[in-house]
Protein backbone atom coordinates (compact mmCIF):
# COMPACT_ATOMS: atom_id res chain seq x y z
CA UNK A 1 0.00 0.00 0.00
CA UNK A 2 2.82 2.38 0.82
CA UNK A 3 4.46 1.87 -2.58
CA UNK A 4 1.15 2.70 -4.23
CA UNK A 5 0.79 5.89 -2.17
CA UNK A 6 4.39 6.90 -2.87
CA UNK A 7 3.39 7.34 -6.52
CA UNK A 8 1.18 10.29 -5.52
CA UNK A 9 2.59 13.54 -4.20
CA UNK A 10 0.84 15.43 -1.43
CA UNK A 11 -0.14 18.42 -3.63
CA UNK A 12 -1.73 16.17 -6.25
CA UNK A 13 -3.70 14.22 -3.64
CA UNK A 14 -4.84 17.44 -1.97
CA UNK A 15 -6.05 18.89 -5.29
CA UNK A 16 -7.87 15.69 -6.25
CA UNK A 17 -9.43 15.42 -2.78
CA UNK A 18 -10.64 19.02 -2.91
CA UNK A 19 -12.03 18.70 -6.42
CA UNK A 20 -13.86 15.42 -5.87
CA UNK A 21 -14.92 16.32 -2.34
CA UNK A 22 -16.61 19.54 -3.42
CA UNK A 23 -18.03 18.42 -6.80
CA UNK A 24 -20.48 19.59 -8.13
CA UNK A 25 -19.57 23.17 -7.44
CA UNK A 26 -22.99 24.78 -7.98
CA UNK A 27 -25.18 22.55 -5.81
CA UNK A 28 -24.69 20.59 -2.60
CA UNK A 29 -21.54 18.48 -2.96
CA UNK A 30 -22.18 14.79 -3.63
CA UNK A 31 -20.02 13.78 -0.70
CA UNK A 32 -22.12 15.75 1.79
CA UNK A 33 -25.32 14.51 0.17
CA UNK A 34 -24.19 10.87 0.41
CA UNK A 35 -22.99 11.26 4.00
CA UNK A 36 -26.40 12.72 4.92
CA UNK A 37 -28.06 9.77 3.17
CA UNK A 38 -25.82 7.38 5.09
CA UNK A 39 -26.69 9.00 8.42
CA UNK A 40 -30.42 8.94 7.67
CA UNK A 41 -30.33 5.33 6.47
CA UNK A 42 -31.41 6.04 2.89
CA UNK A 43 -28.10 5.11 1.25
CA UNK A 44 -29.27 1.83 -0.29
CA UNK A 45 -28.87 2.18 -4.06
CA UNK A 46 -25.65 0.66 -5.43
CA UNK A 47 -24.99 3.78 -7.49
CA UNK A 48 -25.21 5.96 -4.38
CA UNK A 49 -22.82 3.67 -2.48
CA UNK A 50 -20.36 3.77 -5.40
CA UNK A 51 -20.70 7.57 -5.54
CA UNK A 52 -19.87 7.83 -1.82
CA UNK A 53 -16.79 5.63 -2.27
CA UNK A 54 -15.72 7.49 -5.43
CA UNK A 55 -15.93 10.95 -3.86
CA UNK A 56 -14.36 9.92 -0.55
CA UNK A 57 -11.51 7.74 -1.92
CA UNK A 58 -9.01 10.60 -2.45
CA UNK A 59 -9.67 11.92 1.05
CA UNK A 60 -9.14 8.47 2.55
CA UNK A 61 -5.93 8.01 0.54
CA UNK A 62 -4.70 11.42 1.70
CA UNK A 63 -5.37 10.53 5.33
CA UNK A 64 -3.57 7.18 4.99
CA UNK A 65 -0.61 8.82 3.22
CA UNK A 66 -0.37 11.49 5.92
CA UNK A 67 -0.46 8.93 8.75
CA UNK A 68 2.20 6.78 7.05
CA UNK A 69 4.33 9.86 6.38
CA UNK A 70 4.36 10.94 10.02
CA UNK A 71 4.80 7.37 11.21
CA UNK A 72 7.87 6.98 9.01
CA UNK A 73 9.34 10.27 10.29
CA UNK A 74 9.34 9.12 13.92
Amino acid sequence: MQKFLDNFSFPILIIIALLLGTAPFGAQPHLLEKINMLMSGTLVAPLDIFDLLFHSAPIILLIIKTVLFFKKKT
